[in-house]
């Protein structure tokens, strides 16, 4: 027979790169679309599977990978949610467009 891969799980891993490319598309969207309950959970899951993907043998540095980016850009995302709701950046982007004349009516907000 032929020989065996060192590598025994391929399509799982690069399937799985689907959620930090998300993670890193949304980033460069409105930070009020971010969820802050599942920006938690997929830093939970990544973490999860980072650490899976070390212990498993033989290990597999493309899931580890593919979830150390993930863990990256969601928390990038927690960064970015944290800093618009709760450090001044969504009173910063309605000043910026009030001196715009942009400003949105008090029913939008």
């Amino acid at each position: 027979m032929g020989k065996k891969s060192k590598i025994k799980h391929f399509w799982g891993p690069v399937a799985n790169w689907g959620l930090p490319l998300a993670a890193i598309a949304d980033s460069q969207k409105e930070p009020e679309i971010i969820s802050p309950k599942m920006t938690i959970a997929m830093l939970i899951y990544s973490a999860t599977f980072m650490r899976f993907a070390v212990k498993v043998r033989p290990a597999n540095p493309l899931l580890f990978a593919c979830h150390l980016t993930n863990e990256c850009a969601q928390l990038l995302q927690g960064y970015r949610y944290l800093n618009y709701y709760h450090f001044g950046g969504k009173e910063r982007k309605l000043k910026q467009l009030e001196e715009s004349g942009k400003a949105p009516s008090p029913v939008n907000l």
